[in-house]
């Protein structure tokens, strides 16, 4: 009899994994998950979202739905932002908490507003590989003879449409005037008679829209865009234009252990305006005494690629990490983002990154890296 223990667990697929089969995509593990990595290459699909539009399947990221009363201050216990500002069809990027300050998650909640009876309605979406455990936390702080939760993880196709282009190919499918949606903002619709979720919102620094459907008309989206000429992408591409707009990766950039002050996510955190919170108190005692580390972008020359887990170096000793890097398509030179000490995470600080033992020139630079022409205000 087999060993069970040495089996692999079967990934997961989501509803858009034949489409990736049939346009010959590259394929690999993520978060429990058989993703395209490139559908192309990573560079192509890159500039194609920078220049005018390309689509992802994000169909593995967790989405959750929450109704009842007082919904929002339920929520407002499990992250640092003040959700009350929230009006209806406005998003807030935050994070979940662990009483030690540390990040569960980055999220986003979407609030749908209140309805006559006082009923709120909210959408919230997570990280796959942290959809069960966000789960259970959120679960295990609501009030459940308050708060209908859903989990509509495996129920729904996400799609997220990015680049200069993108809304324009997402307009000719709704009756909706999209140019009024702000950043962040979002909206309930049809897209081909059928009940659609559209956010304007994304993860590639570009303006776009990410597309909540259900399974058949997230297929026949799909198509349809991939008809009016829109770039199929996959994790690749996904990953530099993230990290040329340093946006932070669950799991490498930021975890557990990290605090939104030490992670540049301070902006998060709105200690003035809201009351208690899960790990308050160790963000008010980091914001009186400051962080020991700080999360920097950094630029090196030539080909010489910081990648997640290289040392960075002051002076010969280690003296940090870098979280995540890569050749930036768009810049055409390497970026990273690491944690070094407080005291050297000044702008224009010369460290170096050891890359295959040997040192390597690397500068603190401002971030984001690169901010796109095309993104609007909220």
């Amino acid at each position: 009899m087999a060993n069970q223990e040495n089996i692999t667990p079967s990934l997961a697929r989501t509803p858009l994994y034949q489409t990736g089969v049939e346009l010959k995509a590259k394929f690999t593990s993520f978060g429990g998950w058989e993703m395209p990595i490139q559908y192309s290459s990573i560079t192509q699909e890159h500039h194609a979202v920078r220049n005018t539009a390309g689509m992802f399947d994000i169909s593995h990221m967790g989405k959750f739905t929450l109704q009842g009363k007082n919904v929002i201050s339920q929520l407002e216990y499990l992250v640092p932002s003040d959700l009350s500002r929230l009006q209806s069809g406005q998003a807030q990027y935050t994070v979940l908490l662990n009483p030690q300050g540390g990040i569960i998650d980055d999220i986003i909640i979407y609030y749908q507003g209140t309805d006559t009876t006082n009923i709120q309605k909210v959408v919230i979406i997570v990280n796959a590989a942290t959809t069960d455990k966000d789960k259970t936390w959120i679960l295990t702080h609501l009030d459940p003879d308050v708060v209908e939760f859903q989990d509509l993880s495996r129920d729904k196709i996400l799609i997220a449409l990015q680049g200069p282009t993108a809304t324009s190919h997402l307009q000719s499918l709704v009756t909706n005037d999209l140019s009024l949606i702000k950043a962040f903002g979002h909206l309930e619709t049809t897209i081909f008679g059928k009940h659609a979720f559209l956010a304007r919102t994304g993860y590639t620094g570009e303006d776009g829209f990410e597309v909540m459907i259900d399974h058949a008309v997230g297929i026949e989206l799909w198509q349809t865009l991939y008809n009016l000429g829109v770039i199929p992408c996959g994790l690749g591409c996904r990953d530099t234009l993230r990290l040329e707009a340093a946006m932070a990766l669950y799991g490498q950039d930021i975890d557990d252990t990290t605090t939104p002050l030490e992670a540049g996510l301070g902006w998060l955190v709105h200690l003035d305006t809201k009351g208690d919170f899960i790990g308050r108190e160790v963000l008010i005692q980091q914001k009186t005494q400051g962080v020991q580390r700080k999360m920097v972008g950094l630029q090196t020359q030539g080909r010489n690629i910081p990648r997640h887990g290289y040392s960075v170096l002051s002076s010969g000793k280690i003296v940090g990490e870098v979280s995540s890097g890569t050749l930036s398509p768009t810049l055409g030179y390497p970026i990273a983002l690491a944690y070094v000490p407080t005291e050297l995470a000044t702008l224009k600080q010369q460290l170096d990154v050891d890359i295959r033992g040997k040192a390597f020139p690397a500068l603190v630079v401002k971030r984001p890296f690169y901010r796109s022409k095309n993104r609007v205000n909220n």
